[in-house]
């Protein structure tokens, strides 16, 4: 029987999307399964992203130790996860109070990560704090506390956990920073620059250590995208439903359970640099090398129009 010529194409992309869905599945299962009895370091792991990885990691078998500056979330967390777990497949996470702010308790915190396991095999650097504001109204101080949560504590913490990868002769480090580490935008000048320094400081490690056989990888995204999806079970409460739902979904911004999905991944592949982007930014990034001017006459007058908007209103 010979198929109308009309449903080839059709069927061709049905073939398509159930060979990619089970490419996409057995590499998660993959990607799983490596991560099995590693012990995988999260810093931030209260914030989206680091809830989504803890999570993954978790139902892949790994040995966590979860990192943050609030002992309460800390602790919702990790009753999160044994709740939801089989103890008889999972390790009961280790909980550390880390706080990049306060640099002086780094010393001791290191030593109590290391002791939990004597080792780390996986440490996702995942700390970040935002600021949104014109240049000359950003004090100093907090210019020196963003650059000791975004560049200061990633470093220092590496620089505390390299001695255990070293003498084994492996290990991965993963940096989740931001697409803002590789292209300036206005406003955010305290921001990007912490983004900028912590991305060189990554990558003179990664050649640094590679012939130790240690993994730098660097993941480089738009922003994080944690507005709450519309339940598809639930009923369309007002006929622009879907269309929200559609907007959604079309943001330039990356949601927590789909960054985590890609640390998981480079994980498993051992990528050294991932961007997750949308074309815009991927585009921005370009020209910022190739047609540098022509960027920055955008970006100059987006400035100008932001500012007249706020003059009129």
């Amino acid at each position: 029987m010979v198929l109308p010529s009309v449903m080839v194409l059709p069927l061709l992309i049905v073939m398509a999307a159930g060979v990619y869905y089970i490419y996409n599945e057995v590499m998660q299962y993959m990607a799983k399964s490596l991560v099995r009895n590693k012990v995988v370091m999260i810093t931030d792991a209260v914030s989206g992203v680091g809830n989504e990885c803890a999570h993954l990691f978790h139902k892949g078998g790994a040995r966590l130790i979860l990192c943050g500056a609030n002992w309460d979330k800390l602790e919702s967390l990790y009753n999160s996860l044994t709740n939801e777990a089989d103890p008889s497949e999972t390790f009961a996470p280790k909980l550390v109070i880390l706080d990049f702010s306060d640099m002086e308790s780094m010393e001791d915190v290191m030593s109590e990560v290391v002791d939990c396991y004597g080792c780390v095999d996986v440490l996702i650097c995942n700390s970040s704090m935002k600021l949104k504001a014109p240049v000359q109204s950003v004090s100093l101080e907090l210019d020196r506390n963003i650059m000791d949560i975004n560049y200061f504590g990633p470093s220092t913490l590496t620089k505390g956990i390299l001695p255990t990868m070293i003498p084994r002769r492996s290990g991965q480090i993963i940096l989740v920073n931001s697409i803002q580490g590789r292209l300036a935008v206005p406003f955010r000048s305290s921001y990007a620059a912490s983004k900028h320094a912590v991305q060189a400081f990554f990558d003179c490690l990664r050649a640094e250590v590679e012939e130790y056989g240690i993994t730098v990888s660097t993941i480089s995204h738009t922003f994080i995208d944690a507005t709450v999806l519309p339940s598809p079970e639930e009923p369309a409460s007002n006929p622009n439903s879907l269309a929200a739902f559609v907007a959604s979904h079309l943001t330039h911004g990356v949601r927590p359970s789909v960054l985590a999905n890609e640390i998981m991944r480079t994980v498993n592949r051992k990528k050294k640099e991932v961007m997750l982007a949308h074309p815009i930014p991927r585009v921005a990034v370009f020209l910022r090398s190739f047609l540098p001017s022509f960027l920055f006459a955008v970006l100059g007058a987006g400035v100008k129009d932001s500012v007249l908007a706020e003059q009129m209103q």
